[in-house]
């Protein structure tokens, strides 16, 4: 459903990121169906666990899962990117309800993150943390400052996934400032570490909930992803990173998607 949602939203708008947005689907909707304390109702509740799109261009992901989960209305998604619409290019948190930081330059919103988990610690809060970092995004070096100010202030109440799908609007992420391994230089930084397959709903109720029991030092979750997911003809296809599909394809998209409901 919330890949649905992506692809009504990027047709109508005719621009957008579905490519990214579709490979981070699943692990949306575990984080907001099953593992953070939200509440549409009040988005703005003091107590909520936080989660900051980092790679805001996937911000139909977003807007999708925000929609199905009822802070504002599904129809609203066919309005993305319109110059009067709450759902803009990339997420804006003082427009858009549910939206905890407005992000789009690659690095600051991990960077946002990491504040909000240090300040939970300060205001000796239980809420938690999570942020979603594209592999492309992670060769911007403020990533790499996040990390390890959060691993030096302990935030285990912090999590991040890294959204590897191997490829960024250039091309190959390994062809362009590779970042891999991830793992290691994780580790090194002084994360807890955790590889998924980032479509495989056992694999990531278990890495949240083996993050949750971490004490001690944040979590990253290493989230191997295909991207386009669930879409035949966009997956693992860099073109599909900025670009829409036009009428015949979202009619292809959307069977082939319903038919995996």
């Amino acid at each position: 459903m919330i890949r649905l949602g992506i692809l009504d939203g990027t047709h109508a708008a005719a621009s957008g990121h579905p490519g990214g947005s579709l490979s981070i689907a699943d692990i949306m909707s575990y984080l907001y169906f099953a593992e953070m304390r939200v509440n549409p109702a009040n988005p703005k509740w003091s107590d909520r666990d936080r989660f900051v799109l980092s790679k805001g261009h996937a911000a139909p992901a977003l807007y999708a899962t925000l929609a199905r989960k009822g802070f504002f209305p599904y129809e609203e998604l066919t309005t993305l990117r319109r110059v009067d619409s709450r759902l803009q290019g990339h997420p804006d948190m003082k427009g858009t309800p549910g939206v905890d930081m407005s992000t789009g330059s690659l690095g600051q919103g991990i960077s946002a993150a990491v504040g909000m988990a240090l300040a939970a610690k300060v205001d000796k809060k239980d809420y938690r943390v999570y942020t979603i970092v594209g592999d492309g995004e992670s060769e911007e070096g403020q990533v790499w400052e996040a990390l390890m100010f959060a691993a030096r202030h302990d935030l285990d109440n912090l999590c991040v996934v890294i959204d590897y799908n191997g490829l960024q609007i250039d091309g190959p992420v390994a062809n362009i400032v590779n970042p891999a391994p991830f793992e290691g230089k994780l580790a090194s930084f002084g994360f807890h570490v955790i590889t998924i397959d980032a479509h495989d709903f056992a694999q990531i109720e278990a890495a949240f909930t083996e993050a949750k029991a971490v004490k001690g030092k944040p979590t990253a979750i290493v989230a191997n992803s295909v991207k386009g997911k669930g879409v035949s003809f966009m997956e693992n296809q860099v073109k599909w990173h900025g670009s829409t599909p036009n009428d015949e394809q979202y009619a292809q998209a959307v069977a082939e998607i319903r038919a995996q409901m």
